[in-house]
């Protein structure tokens, strides 16, 4: 299964907003208001949870400064990305893109796909704030 966030521009160089997704403290700033927990476990990877959902633990897999970072499941049942990729614009403004790929059966995948989909646009939306703040 493989789902694509909206293309979001940010008025930050594509090195800043590769920073700022590569420390994983970051991304507490991007969840969803249902967040029921978010733990930094290492320095490459984090836990967290959603209201009513399992624990999942993501950790840094691949790093290209300042285009992509992707992040992998860490442990646990099901293997899946999640790749922040970053396109310069200009020197000020770059655009940013979250793409999940997991492998899932199709009954898994029909359950999820709604939830994952409104996760990565709710993470990708969240970065041009969470970036200037």
């Amino acid at each position: 299964m493989n789902l694509e966030s909206p293309n979001i521009t940010v008025n930050k160089s594509a090195t800043d907003v590769f920073n700022f997704l590569s420390n994983l403290k970051n991304f507490e700033d991007l969840m969803p208001e249902n967040i029921s927990k978010f733990e930094i476990l290492e320095e490459d990877k984090f836990l967290f949870a959603l209201k009513g959902m399992p624990e999942i633990i993501l950790k840094k897999k691949e790093v290209n400064p300042p285009n992509t970072i992707v992040l992998g499941a860490a442990g646990g049942k099901i293997d899946f990305s999640l790749t922040g990729e970053i396109n310069e614009i200009d020197a000020t403004t770059s655009e940013v893109q979250l793409k999940f790929n997991g492998d899932f059966n199709p009954m898994m995948a029909m359950m999820i796909k709604g939830p994952i989909t409104k996760f990565i646009e709710t993470l990708v939306t969240k970065i041009p704030n969470a970036i200037s703040a």
